[in-house]
Formats: C-alpha cells, structure tokens, sequence
C-alpha cells in the first residue's frame, strides 16, 4: 500500500498549488490562532479553492468552539477535520464530517484505548509531545510506543524530514506521513525543493 503523504501549515496559495502538483495527497489548515501557521478564513478559502483536482484540505483545530468550527465549515471547503486537543470523540463527531484525531505521544499512552474511543474516526495521527505545544514542535518521538496491530489507518507526524521519511516508512509501515516545519523555509513558508523530497523519497519508500 502507498503511503500518503500530507503537508500541514499552509498560509498562502502558492505554496499549496506547488505541493498538490508535486503530488501530496493533503494539505493542512491551522486555525488555531497562537500557531505560527495560522491562517484566516479568507485566506483558507482562497488555497482551498486554487489547490489541483484530488487533492484533500484538511482543517486543523485545538479545543475550538462548535460555532467556530462551523464558520470554518461553512466558507472554506473541507475534506476533513483534524482535532489537536483534548477534544472527547463525541465533540469530533457532531459536524457529521470525515475527522482525524491527532494524540501526542509519550510513555503511557494506550493507542488502542483511543482507537477505541475514537472509533469511528478516519485516522489516528500520532504526534510528538512537547509541553504547552499542541503540534508543530518539529520534534519526534520514540517509534517503539506505536503499537504493530492497529484497528484505525495511523499517521506518523513529528519531526519528519526527507533524512528519515524511509525509515518512517519502513519502521512503522503508517497509512501517511504529515509533515510540516521539516518542509519549510521558514514557519508557515514552505520549501518546495524540500516538499518535493520529501514526497519522492516516501514515494519510492513504499
């Protein structure tokens, strides 16, 4: 099976043009204000509406109020719903929308405790833990926490770079791969030598 490859933290139409023609599968939508990729709705429409044919927008958001999430929903066209806070599964499900439910991993963590939980979401998207950070760190974690027999498709995040996207692959064998920071120029800014990369060499990986 192919590994899919999503690309978080979009701010302008540009660069999520270029990251649909290089051939991500997704791509990513901060609305989440403290983030440094944050993006106002005007501006989300305006990607999601310019991005290539197949490609899916995912809308990500941290312990937001329903209406916000309906704002959202209601301007910007949305594949998906990622939820990156202490969301319950029965907040995710309201919208009756397509959502992934992204948990920070540290020792501890039962992953089929919350594929459980969550059992009706498109995905489980494990991500590194960072105090006080909902994402985004740029950091990794330890691959050995993740469970081999999964009930719910897994989507490896945390410090991914075109360096380790085969390794990832190779060693957690995910369903995607969500990169942000290890394909940016700068936060929010991406690099398209690096989204090319990256997408290739996952690619080739699997």
């Amino acid at each position: 099976m192919r590994t899919r490859v999503k690309i978080c933290g979009f701010t302008n139409v540009d660069d999520a043009v270029q990251a649909g023609r290089l051939g991500a599968d997704a791509i990513g939508l901060v609305f989440y204000p403290p983030s440094p990729r944050y993006v106002e709705i005007e501006q989300a429409a305006a990607i999601s509406e310019a991005l290539p044919a197949f490609v899916s927008v995912v809308a990500l958001f941290v312990d937001a109020e329903p209406d916000r999430v309906r704002e959202v929903l209601g301007r910007v066209r949305v594949d998906c719903l990622q939820f990156h806070g202490d969301e319950p599964a029965e907040a995710c499900r309201i919208y009756r929308k397509s959502y992934i439910k992204a948990v920070r991993m540290r020792p501890g963590i039962d992953v089929a405790q919350l594929e459980s939980r969550y059992a009706d979401a498109a995905g489980l998207l494990l991500d590194a833990y960072h105090p006080g950070l909902p994402g985004g760190s740029g950091s990794g974690f330890d691959w050995d926490l993740i469970p081999q027999s999964r009930s719910l498709p897994l989507i490896l995040a945390g410090g991914l770079t075109a360096d380790n996207a085969a390794e990832a692959v190779a060693a957690v064998k995910p369903y995607a791969l969500d990169v942000s920071s290890g394909v940016e120029a700068r936060k929010g800014i991406k690099d398209a030598a690096k989204m090319a990369d990256f997408i290739r060499i996952t690619n080739r990986a699997t």
